[in-house]
């Protein structure tokens, strides 16, 4: 029969779709019919039969994919490649089929593991003659395929003679034109599988050149095989399927856990994003966006290849791998959700959204393990980031008792478990769990940080690697190298384990009611920061310590090692290098000094340096240089809100405007606010309360900036609204920003507008009052109170800011820094003696010049430029102290020439919105109370109302949460984690501040009242106590005298100065009930003088100053109601024996036992008691701890603990 060339058409086309399908039984039957019809096309049908017969030799199962190499001998391989080669010569007219036998020729010695032969075999320039062919469209789908094959099989026996760049070289050639045939191609059998084998063999071959610096992932084509691979799957249909690839060397997870590290090791170097191959791209997203979502694609696959592929082990087994992804994911996990990255970055849920998914993969681990102590130890840490403090301790519990077990476990066998922690890492973890609680926690909290620290201090005398080194904190603790079971621990760690030992002291030192013991808890807690900076374990300019102790030097008045402590870390070199900013993010060294430099100004206003210590508070702003660079770039003037709104909304322009205050969290703001608050607490005490009411404005303005709007707009008198409401526009409030941080304190009437000076008539202005003298801001006429308190601002030559104290503010005399008694000194328990500070260039206070620099005293003076005092000028004055020798100290073995470091153990807590917005409400009600005693000061009295008015609708709004919580977890205590101030505390704020109002306005028993109110709510509260305490004393020595029992006929003058609750604000006893009905300390059947009592006042007498009833009745009568003219003897003993009661009990509270306003109250009961030798010790201790008080408590600082 003669030869059909249609039927030879069809039948070549029939074989090569069989050969694309792997059909390799009807290989045989189209090839006989081919030689029928087309004896010409000898090359085909020979390099067809050969593939067929490779393909029943190597894959006897019909699979269709090569799985193990024959030998040359089953094949026939000499016979077969004389024929091959005798046909690929012969071939001149199909191209196509001298190119398919070429390449079957080189896979025959493939085959037979004749590598050298397969790559002369092989065509020279696969790709340049595949071209030469025609285009893709053109040529057969089986010559693509063996394209494919031969790039392939090129690459491979390169890279197992070692030539792995060539082999790479190969690969890299052949991807573009295997990546664009993947769509129209991807149906075939064989094509799926040479194309497996060909990403498979290069993304392993690439993943080798990486580790070996071979090739790096900086270069632009750095991850094309492993997006290749995963374009791949994407085109097949179906979900990616799991496990092994050519020759089941290789799983097919390995490939996407390669992808995975590569992706990794970008992120954690901060590699430039490689593009190619990268695919569409929307504009909008940017390059950390994309490598986000690259990354949890990629780790999303593995995860499902790897959950589905492992089983639960058996109790002997583990799980390395599931372990090993565990940790990576983790770490991963951590620099996304560091400072180092913008929420913008992380699409949509941010933090939120990505922790919880790290959450479910380390649930999903958790199926696959047996007490992974790894597993628990990252739950700990990510619910930690969520605030899900419950469920972190519980995981924490959880890990470290199979920590102890596992530990006994192994020093008993002395074999070592795989699924443990190491020692280094125990320590580690254990120290975080202590920062945590001391940071989050209350009370309870802290208990369990100084029983877990005092376990981690068992654990660090007993680690046989350490054991050598413990006892002495100034020698190198020696390594134990002779056993695996404890290996080697890093000094950082070590450092880190005393830093957390001695934090967890700090706190119990404020929490314990053994007032006995405070004192040596103090010293251990010093004695451990130390350990922790010592030179050898390389943490000398650890922030954290050397804030911590710090601030423990101050509260213990040891001045001048506190201040060198601080500069120490100020004036240490600064990192070069840029790796910390993916953890910590931009101007992270600047931005973990400000509370430094906040504890270095009240430091030296404790030693009356107030020059110095407000450029210290400038000096914590001007290291960022340019104000822009702190607060971002404004230039919203004279636009409208609708103009700024929609500005906002475009990204690109709201990132330009982005400041470093933008990417801050919640504690480093509250640190910018609270050095505003100093300095306007030194502005008071140098200008005086009318100076520092004028400066409130930017206070707020700066609170709005920080935290935004609360949704709890301020309203003030109307009288006041201009100078004290936030303006609208943040071009305003920034505006007052610059004249304010970055230059002179500049009075408000040179820029006030006319409608601002009609809305203000009464206010009086810096301008108008810089005439007067500025010594003192006294009142006209003074109550027995005010005159008593300014016995202690005599004694102690202090004036302070808070709101609790209501002596009059005295200006310190210009010189400066005196010198302290020695007798004041040796009194105390201060073991440093006097302080010598007089001629050191730095703490030398500044002349009047200088002063003006910083506070003008009148309106017309030119308000300093924000470059006035440079950041360069104050590291001059920093340098010059520290060139000088340590005086009286032992911390001389702390050098300035450190370089600044800073550790990183806890991650970035993200809070519930509602919490946010609870914290940052706190923190207003703050700003609110201290504005209050601004203008109460100034004795602008209705001003100070409307401002705690507007503080208790903060708290109503808190207190009605509180009622509303349906889940129950809020509380009126404020037991709750990361809750400093409950809502009961909250009002005892508010009720004390309304007392004092009451006090300065000359009404003691509506100040008792109030006073009394706060301690219902908060029975601890330090100001109320101190307030009722006062009042109780001043009716024991009969200083206030009862009101009268009818009120006097007249109009009062002024009908507006009548002292009425503000609307807001709840009942108060009125003022016309001026004479209570029943006597002081006696029943509800007596009658008599007295005042309005609580439960608390009726318990209060003690058995001392009760009387009987018949010598009351018989001795001494009463008089009548309208004919008394002074207390009851029998009240004046129950106000004096409770006022001494409650300041007795005050004293002892770790938040008050350093309170000198207590204390000298308390040594006023001791002297109306008669015990003169008791007030005079008390009375020197009071003056010890006025020499070391600053213009603020150290309460204000980080937080109020110890931990930044």
């Amino acid at each position: 029969m003669a030869p059909d060339p249609n039927k030879a058409a069809h039948y070549i086309k029939a074989l090569d779709d069989a050969r694309c399908e792997g059909n390799w039984s009807a290989v045989p039957e189209f090839v006989r019919k081919i030689r029928k019809h087309a004896p010409d096309r000898t090359c085909l049908t020979l390099a067809a039969e050969t593939e067929c017969a490779i393909a029943k030799a190597t894959d006897p199962s019909g699979a269709g994919r090569p799985s193990t190499a024959v030998s040359a001998k089953d094949l026939d391989a000499a016979n077969v490649q004389s024929k091959l080669q005798a046909a690929i010569e012969g071939e001149t007219r199909f191209p196509e089929d001298r190119f398919q036998a070429q390449v079957c020729a080189g896979l025959l010695h493939w085959v037979a593991e004749e590598f050298d032969q397969a790559v002369a075999r092989l065509p020279r320039d696969i790709e340049g003659e595949l071209a030469q062919l025609g285009t893709a469209d053109k040529v057969s789908e089986w010559t693509n395929i063996s394209a494919l094959k031969a790039s392939f099989i090129k690459a491979d026996c390169l890279a197992r003679n070692n030539e792995t760049a060539e082999a790479l070289s190969v690969f890299d050639s052949a991807l573009p034109s295997v990546s664009t045939a993947w769509t129209a191609r991807s149906a075939h059998r064989q094509f799926k599988v040479w194309s497996e084998l060909f990403l498979t063999e290069y993304c392993v071959l690439h993943s080798e050149a990486l580790r070996s610096n071979e090739r790096s992932l900086a270069d632009h084509n750095s991850l094309a095989c492993f997006r290749s691979w995963a374009r791949y799957w994407e085109s097949m249909s179906g979900p990616v399927t799991g496990g092994y690839g050519y020759r089941g060397s290789v799983p097919r997870r390995q490939v996407w856990l390669e992808y995975y590290l590569a992706l990794t090791t970008i992120l954690e170097l901060d590699i430039p994003f490689p593009t190619g191959f990268l695919g569409k791209v929307t504009n909008a997203a940017s390059t950390r966006s994309q490598l986000r979502i690259e990354l949890k694609k990629t780790e999303a696959a593995y995860e499902t290849l790897l959950i589905s592929e492992t089983s639960f082990p058996r109790a002997e087994d583990t799980r390395e791998e599931v372990e090993s992804f565990v940790k990576a994911v983790v770490k991963n996990w951590s620099i996304l959700c560091g400072r180092g990255w913008k929420e913008q970055d992380l699409g949509q849920g941010g933090r939120e959204s990505l922790s919880r998914g790290v959450l479910d993969t380390l649930y999903a681990a958790a199926t696959k393990t047996y007490h992974s102590t790894a597993i628990l130890r990252c739950l700990f840490t990510v619910h930690l980031a969520v605030a899900e403090f419950d469920l972190a301790f519980k995981a924490f519990d959880s890990y470290l008792d199979l920590i102890r077990h596992g530990k006994a476990r192994v020093d008993k066998t002395g074999h070592l478990e795989a699924s443990l922690d190491d020692d280094g890492t125990v320590l580690e973890t254990m120290s975080q769990c202590i920062l945590a609680l001391c940071r989050y926690g209350g009370p309870g909290a802290i208990e369990k940080a100084r029983v877990i620290g005092n376990e981690l201090e068992d654990w660090l005398a007993r680690l046989p690697q350490l054991r050598n080194g413990i006892e002495n904190e100034n020698t190198v603790p020696e390594e134990d190298d002779a056993t695996a079971l404890h290996p080697q621990i890093r000094p950082h760690l070590i450092a880190l384990s005393w830093q957390a030992i001695g934090l967890s002291q700090a706190h119990w030192s404020r929490s314990t009611y053994d007032a006995a013991s405070r004192t040596e808890i103090q010293t251990k807690a010093i004695r451990c920061l130390r350990k922790s900076l010592s030179q050898e374990l390389g943490r000398t300019r650890d922030v954290r310590s050397l804030f911590a102790l710090g601030l423990l030097l101050a509260e213990r008045r040891d001045l001048t090692p506190a201040i060198e402590i601080v500069k120490t870390a100020l004036i240490s070199n600064k990192s070069a290098d840029d790796e910390q900013d993916l953890f910590h993010g931009p101007y992270w060294q600047e931005r973990s000094l400000i509370p430094l430099w906040h504890l270095l100004a009240l430091l030296l206003s404790a030693r009356q340096d107030y020059n110095m210590a407000a450029k210290a508070c400038e000096g914590g702003f001007e290291q960022f240089g340019d104000p822009s660079v702190l607060f971002g770039r404004q230039d919203l003037h004279f636009k409208s809100e609708h103009l700024n709104e929609v500005e906002a909304q475009d990204e690109k322009t709201a990132n330009e405007r982005r400041g470093v205050v933008d990417d801050m969290d919640d504690t480093e703001r509250e640190s910018v606010l609270e050095v505003k608050m100093t300095q306007l607490a030194l502005l008071e005490l140098l200008e005086g309360p009318d100076v520092a009411v004028n400066a409130c404005p930017e206070l707020m303005s700066l609170f709005m900036r920080l935290f935004g709007n609360l949704e709890t707009k301020p309203t003030m008198q109307p009288s006041r609204t201009a100078d004290t409401m936030v303006p609208k526009s943040s071009a305003g409030t920034l505006r007052s920003l610059k004249g304010s941080f970055f230059g002179s304190t500049r009075t408000r009437q040179a820029s006030m507008t006319e409608s601002e000076k009609t809305t203000t008539p009464s206010r009086p202005q810096t301008s108008a009052t810089s005439n007067a003298p500025t010594i003192q801001v006294t009142q006209e006429s003074e109550s027995p109170t005010e005159k008593r308190h300014r016995r202690l601002s005599s004694v102690t030559r202090r004036a302070r800011s808070e709101s609790g104290k209501r002596h009059s503010l005295r200006k310190r005399d210009s010189s400066g820094g005196r010198k302290r008694t020695a007798s004041a000194s040796s009194a105390g328990t201060n073991p440093n003696g006097p302080t010598v500070v007089d001629g050191e260039v730095f703490f030398t206070p500044a002349d009047e010049l200088q002063q003006s620099e910083f506070f003008p005293l009148s309106g017309n003076r030119q308000a300093s430029t924000a470059s006035s005092i440079s950041r360069g000028r104050s590291l001059h004055h920093l340098e010059s102290y520290a060139s000088q020798k340590s005086r009286s100290t032992n911390f001389s073995e702390i050098s300035a020439s450190g370089t600044y470091t800073i550790s990183n153990p806890l991650p970035l807590i993200h809070f519930p919105l509602d919490t946010e917005r609870r914290q940052r409400a706190v923190l207003l009600i703050k700003v609110w109370l201290m504005i209050a005693g601004f203008y109460r000061r100034a004795n602008m009295f209705e001003d100070a109302k409307g401002a705690i008015s507007e503080a208790q609708k903060l708290v109503g709004m808190l207190e009605a949460e509180v009622a509303k919580d349906p889940t129950g977890s809020l509380s009126m205590r404020g037991n709750n984690w990361a809750e400093r101030k409950g809502v009961d505390e909250l009002l005892g704020d508010v009720w004390a501040e309304l007392g004092n109002l009451s006090v300065a306005k000359g009404s003691p028993y509506l100040a008792r009242s109030d006073f009394e109110m706060a301690l219902t709510h908060f029975p601890d509260h330090p100001a109320a106590t101190i307030g009722l305490s006062d009042i109780l004393l001043d009716i024991y020595s009969e200083k206030i005298l009862p009101p009268p029992a009818i009120p006097l006929l007249s109009v009062p003058e002024n009908v507006s100065s009548v002292s009425l609750p503000p609307p807001g604000l709840p009942k108060t006893a009125a003022s016309q009930r001026g004479l209570p009905s029943e006597p002081l300390g006696l029943g509800s059947s007596a009658s008599g003088l007295g005042s309005i009592k609580t439960n608390a006042q009726q318990s209060a007498t003690t058995a001392s100053s009760v009387q009987s009833p018949d010598r009351s009745e018989s001795g001494e009568k009463l008089p009548a109601p309208y004919k008394a003219t002074s207390v009851p003897k029998i009240d004046r003993l129950a106000a004096r024996d409770r006022a001494y009661g409650l300041l007795s009990s005050l004293t002892k509270l770790g938040s008050s036992w350093n309170n000198a306003e207590a204390w000298f109250a308390l040594a006023r009961a001791h002297e109306e008691s008669g015990q003169v030798d008791k007030a005079k010790e008390v009375l020197w201790w009071c003056v010890e701890l006025e020499e070391g008080t600053g213009v603020r408590g150290w309460q204000c600082l980080g937080s109020g603990g110890y931990v930044l």
